[in-house]
């Protein structure tokens, strides 16, 4: 009974903080924490991030994966929600059109626990897109997952501060997955759905289809990039 005392009271002083304070102030509270956790040089990349955003200015998102493309590595906090689902919506597709075995493609999180399974909600969401998740255990980022990818697709801006400050050689190939979404999350961030709920996570997974379908159509699909891969023609 004395174990429980401290869990209802945090969460009941939750509440009533959400109920109080603007939804204006409990996000600053939010970002504020989020900097502070990420450290010096991952937090200033992440406020300047932030600005940018918040004026509308989504420039540095916009980048897009080069044609030529053919590993792909899905990243988000912990390898059991977003990430896990893209990675998984991109196998299905590209199974679809038998071009499966042409590309290498996985996900991971840079906070994951190795061997997690993927969280209930996400496993719901997935069956509703015709995936399944079961089978899925989190793996966390390593070095050589980076440096072996043509492309590192981040989910929000915390991933990309966070990968930026670790692996500052591979900035060119960090991207944001947003810069293949439509609809309000374009160029900007796909937010956890952790934080949210199941109807959360389903809106996610349609709109991570959506930037797999677009990402898969300006890489391997593009007409420039079956240009790329071409073999010359030998002349007599």
């Amino acid at each position: 009974m004395s174990e429980e005392k401290p869990r209802t009271l945090k969460t009941a002083l939750k509440d009533s903080l959400r109920e109080m304070l603007p939804n204006s102030w409990l996000r600053a509270l939010q970002q504020r924490g989020i900097i502070f956790r990420l450290g010096l040089r991952a937090g200033w990349i992440y406020s300047g991030l932030r600005r940018s955003d918040a004026r509308g200015v989504h420039t540095a998102n916009q980048r897009q994966v080069p044609p030529s493309a053919r590993s792909f590595v899905f990243v988000c906090f912990g390898n059991i929600m977003r990430s896990a689902m893209a990675e998984f919506l991109m196998r299905k597709a590209l199974r679809e059109k038998g071009m499966e075995q042409n590309v290498q493609i996985v996900s991971a999180g840079l906070h994951a626990t190795a061997g997690k399974e993927a969280h209930p909600w996400a496993q719901e969401a997935a069956a509703d897109l015709g995936i399944s998740l079961s089978g899925h255990r989190a793996k966390p980022l390593t070095r050589e997952m980076v440096e072996q990818a043509d492309c590192v697709l981040a989910m929000d801006f915390q991933n990309k501060a966070e990968l930026l400050t670790l692996y500052p050689e591979a900035r060119e190939k960090i991207f944001m997955l947003s810069a293949y979404a439509e609809g309000p999350w374009q160029y900007r961030e796909i937010p956890d759905p952790y934080l949210g709920d199941l109807e959360a996570t389903r809106y996610c997974g349609q709109q991570l289809r959506t930037c797999v379908q677009n990402l898969i159509a300006s890489t391997i699909l593009s007409p420039s990039s079956a240009a790329s891969t071409e073999q010359p023609v030998a002349r007599e």
